[in-house]
């Protein structure tokens, strides 16, 4: 990743305003890129409104802000007359139980939603990268030690099918059209600013001193990532030539438990929280763990930073931002 490169590029973050789109659009802009962002709108008397979030401290720095609901049509003749040169496509519906009563919803966001930037990308004559960013869910419970870009796709719920579709979709675009495809499949990953998952949940628990709630023995295992080392992956794979026409894995290597999470959790916070457990949950996938050979073999690319690095960086921030805040 060259700074040179960044430096005045017309990009265009979909999802700017969520957990990692937050994180990509603060870097490219450190980089001197010229960012574009487009978030969730809410139609309000004819027009689109937006609230944001977590970037709102980068408005004055954003070159244009585009409210739309990602899955219509709508959203097409936006990003096309906006013409980046490279796109990062993070908008998703992205938390898993959501999916368990909105099915349609989720699809519609997460496989429509990226068609329409697939058929804009279409429409602009110098685009140069199309990152659309996947999902390690869409694996299911690994069969293997590690989980590799070969492994069988065998989605256990209604979002990881929602991300099948439209990681195979953004592929024949690639193929079918010569789109300039780069797919990237994060893995679990976590860090300041996220909120739905398990380590920000134990975390704002912990700090509470709430008894935290693992669903089923806990002995369920993740692939973690810190926020920090799966940016520099997404912005290599809007840079590097190596990445056209891939689909990549970034993860650790390493999986680890929700028991031993939440233990971590308690014990760095110093907190008095009880670990208890409960019904196991639907369409639990019992195993993640990333091979991120390929990654590392095209790219060079590791994760730096440890679980428990990354948990008290984390703990840190909620204490500092968020709970001095409630």
């Amino acid at each position: 990743m060259t700074k040179s490169y960044w430096k005045g590029k017309k990009v265009l973050v979909t999802g700017a305003d969520g957990f990692m789109g937050s994180h990509l659009t603060e870097k490219l802009l450190e980089l001197g890129a010229q960012v574009s962002v487009l978030v969730r709108g809410t139609s309000v008397s004819g027009t689109y409104q937006y609230c944001l979030k977590n970037i709102a401290h980068l408005k004055k720095d954003l070159r244009r802000i585009i409210a739309v609901n990602i899955s219509s049509g709508d959203t097409i003749p936006l990003v096309a007359k906006l013409a980046p040169a490279v796109i990062f496509h993070l908008a998703a519906d992205a938390y898993v139980p959501y999916s368990f009563d909105r099915p349609f919803e989720v699809m519609a966001t997460n496989l429509h939603g990226t068609l329409n930037i697939l058929h804009a990308s279409m429409k602009i004559s110098h685009l140069e990268r199309v990152v659309c960013t996947s999902s390690s869910e869409i694996y299911g419970t690994a069969l293997k030690h590690a989980i590799s870009e070969s492994h069988p796709l065998n989605p256990t719920s209604p979002y990881a099918a929602s991300k099948v579709a439209a990681d195979r979709s953004a592929y024949s675009y690639y193929l079918t059209f010569g789109l300039p495809i780069a797919i990237i499949r994060p893995f679990n990953t976590y860090g300041p600013r996220h909120t739905y998952d398990v380590i920000p949940k134990f975390i704002d628990l912990a700090l509470k001193d709430k008894s935290i709630t693992v669903y089923g023995a806990g002995t369920q295992s993740r692939d973690f990532t810190y926020v920090d080392d799966m940016i520099q992956a997404f912005l290599i794979m809007g840079e590097d030539k190596k990445a056209l026409g891939r689909a990549v894995n970034f993860g650790t290597g390493k999986d680890v438990s929700v028991n031993k999470i939440a233990q971590l959790i308690v014990n760095l916070s110093q907190s008095r929280s009880k670990i208890v457990h409960i019904r196991k949950r639907i369409a639990e996938v019992q195993k993640l763990r990333c091979d991120s050979t390929l990654a590392h073999r095209l790219f060079g690319w590791q994760a730096r930073v440890s679980i428990k690095e990354g948990l008290q960086k984390n703990i840190e921030w909620t204490r500092e931002n968020l709970l001095r805040h409630s």
